[in-house]
Order: structure tokens, then C-alpha cells, then sequence
């Protein structure tokens, strides 16, 4: 399980680094709790699937949130345990959620 959150998480080109980027190039910042990693690596060994299996498992997650953000007002994605879990919709920070809080000070 460790091992498959290392390769998730610490190669220079890893997979969680290749997603930051494609969703950076939107202006969106993607996160992902340390329990969602935990969740991924757990995924992949009940699929038996390993180390190849988690970009899949990665694909499925973020497909709709892909297509979401471009264009949109969604200024950060959090990936949380149970959107991997329950395959959930991650969590969503828009852009108007900053403006309302700033106008309330």
C-alpha cells in the first residue's frame, strides 16, 4: 500500500504531478487529501491491479471533472477518501465562493 502511494505521489513525473498540471493549465489548483491517496492504493490492490491500475482508477475519479472545470469558475478540486470511496463528486472551490467571502468582511 505504501509503495503504491510512493509511485502515486514521489517520482518527478508522477501521475498526481501529471494531473496538477493539465488542471493547472485552467487555473484550477487539484488536491487530494492523504486519506484519498491511502484510498486510490487501496482500490488498486482489492482490483488487483498494482501500480499499472492506478492511473485507471485516477481516470475514472477525475473524467467528469475534466471536462467540468474548463471554462468554468471552479478555482480548486479536492479529492477526498470518500470520492474515491463512494465515487462521489470531489470537492468543488469556485471562484463567486472567494468574492462572497470577501465582500462579508
Amino acid at each position: 500500500r505504501d509503495a503504491l502511494v510512493t509511485i502515486l505521489t514521489k517520482p518527478k513525473n508522477s501521475i498526481i504531478a501529471q494531473y496538477k498540471y493539465l488542471f493547472s493549465l485552467d487555473g484550477c489548483d487539484l488536491i487530494f487529501t492523504d486519506d484519498s491517496l491511502e484510498a486510490i492504493a487501496d482500490l488498486a490492490i482489492k482490483r488487483q491491479t498494482g501500480a499499472r491500475g492506478l492511473r485507471s482508477i485516477l481516470e475514472n475519479v477525475l473524467m467528469d471533472t475534466m471536462y467540468l472545470v474548463p471554462g468554468s469558475d471552479i478555482i480548486s478540486v479536492t479529492v477526498t477518501r470518500e470520492t474515491i470511496k463512494n465515487s462521489s463528486k470531489p470537492l468543488y472551490k469556485r471562484r463567486t465562493d472567494l468574492q462572497k467571502t470577501a465582500v462579508n468582511y
